[in-house]
């Protein structure tokens, strides 16, 4: 029987990971992709990776909530609707019943007596602040589900979240109210009273709050996430995840139905340690719909085995030169500088390694951020006939050597010394004078038909 079961566990694999899924198509290419995000996903999960993240993201939120809402409150005042936040709140925490009523009638009660005009400059900016860090501690844990390493820029950081705080609230509410307006115009209530238009109304209206939640989860993905995600990814995500909630809901808010005895073990804690467990059922939920955007988007990073993105020294190598070519031919043909989302889409590899050799790129003194077009961007920082590219690999080459440990604390051994000396030479002598100019200034049409397919 034990064999039995090997036998079917070892055609389940072959059925699975045999195949590259871009030759696959129909209902089998599905199924497969299916059981591959279920495996990856249950992989991530055990890993506990995820489970960290949502949980440092719960204690994040209970020190800025307040702050975050009392800034919202004070943009939505300016609109009139600045009392439908108790009613998002409520629906929030739905799942919780009564209890959820009572901690959403304190938070409010919090939200209001915050007297921004009486905090005074320093009070204001530490509001602000707190506000930021929740955001930024939000976009630190997409990236990771990302494999992206790196924050966007200080300057991107202040606008990109002072607009999300400023106009999401507006824009959440504004749909809602749009929602509200359609269903009470007088055609719609002439077409309610027609069958079967009624009947799909009526269902339709039942529909509107997974639409709007599919909708913000979807539209959390597109932009938190310090990279370009893709349309497709972002909504199948965000449906799945909004979904995964709506039904977590249920099964939360049936477990406090049925449950008595929570009350009685941890009497007035009871309320606290619910909101904590649906938090972090909230946010291990939004990182899994994440998680599934980023598989939809990178298919073929789902493997069998985890495989961690380790590069090798010739890979290494090569990847920044193929960086600094990239970057310097732009700048020389006069193209749109590349940013770093065009070079993880163009290269096709995952963006954490990529940013790593970059990083190196930079902090060597080759390359140089430019914020442009709210987009940060590479530029040569010297002129390229200047750059060497004998010199971009040695220093790539030793990039990662310290005081710890680095070639002047090996033992010396002659016969070794011999063999690496006669490499470096033999590497200088190949490359000889070669500069990034006369790497860039032959026009390659493969990459130009690539340039025109990313701009448009």
């Amino acid at each position: 029987m034990i064999f039995g079961i090997r036998r079917l566990l070892g055609r389940l694999n072959a059925y699975v990971w045999d195949d590259d899924l871009r030759d696959l198509a129909g209902l089998r290419k599905l199924l497969v992709f299916v059981l591959r995000v279920l495996h990856m996903l249950l992989r991530e999960l055990m890993g506990g990776q995820l489970n960290l993240r949502a949980m440092s993201l719960v204690y994040t939120t209970l020190l800025s909530i307040v702050p975050l809402l009392a800034v919202s409150f004070s943009v939505l005042k300016g609109f009139g609707v600045h009392n439908k936040i108790e009613v998002l709140l409520y629906n929030l925490l739905t799942p919780l019943g009564p209890s959820g009523v009572e901690i959403t009638d304190k938070i409010v009660s919090f939200v209001e007596n915050v007297r921004v005009g009486v905090l005074g400059s320093i009070g204001f900016a530490l509001l602000i602040y707190t506000v930021i860090a929740l955001l930024q501690k939000i976009e630190a844990a997409f990236n990771f589900v990302w494999q992206i390493d790196s924050l966007r820029a200080l300057s991107q950081r202040f606008s990109n979240y002072l607009s999300v705080i400023l106009i999401g609230p507006v824009l959440i509410f504004s749909a809602v109210g749009f929602t509200a307006t359609v269903l009470n115009m007088d055609v719609a209530q002439r077409l309610a009273a027609i069958e079967p238009f009624g009947t799909l109304m009526l269902f339709g209206s039942k529909l509107v709050p997974y639409v709007l939640v599919c909708l913000a989860f979807t539209l959390i993905y597109i932009f938190i996430p310090n990279t370009r995600v893709q349309f497709k990814a972002a909504l199948i995500g965000g449906v799945i995840a909004g979904v995964i909630w709506k039904i977590t809901g249920w099964g939360f808010a049936a477990f406090i139905a049925s449950s008595s005895k929570y009350a009685a073990i941890y009497s007035s804690f009871a309320i606290m340690i619910l909101l904590l467990i649906w938090m972090y059922l909230s946010w291990l939920i939004l990182l899994v719909g994440s998680q599934i955007a980023y598989f939809v988007q990178h298919p073929r990073y789902m493997t069998l085995h985890r495989e961690p993105v380790m590069l090798s020294n010739r890979i290494r190598e090569q990847l920044a030169l193929q960086l600094m070519y990239l970057v310097g031919y732009n700048h020389f043909h006069n193209k749109p500088a590349w940013s770093l989302d065009q070079l993880i889409e163009y290269l096709d590899l995952p963006g954490e390694p990529l940013h790593r050799v970059m990083r190196m790129l930079v902090d060597d003194g080759y390359l140089i951020e430019v914020v442009r077009d709210d987009a940060l961007v590479y530029l040569p920082l010297h002129d390229i006939e200047t750059i060497r590219l004998v010199d971009v690999i040695t220093d790539v080459r030793t990039a990662q050597e310290n005081q710890v440990v680095s070639l002047q604390h090996l033992t010396p051994l002659k016969a070794v010394d011999t063999v690496m000396a006669g490499m470096d030479s033999s590497r200088i002598a190949a490359l000889g004078e070669q500069t990034l100019r006369s790497l860039v200034e032959s026009v390659d049409d493969q990459l130009e038909a690539s340039l025109k397919k990313l701009a448009g």
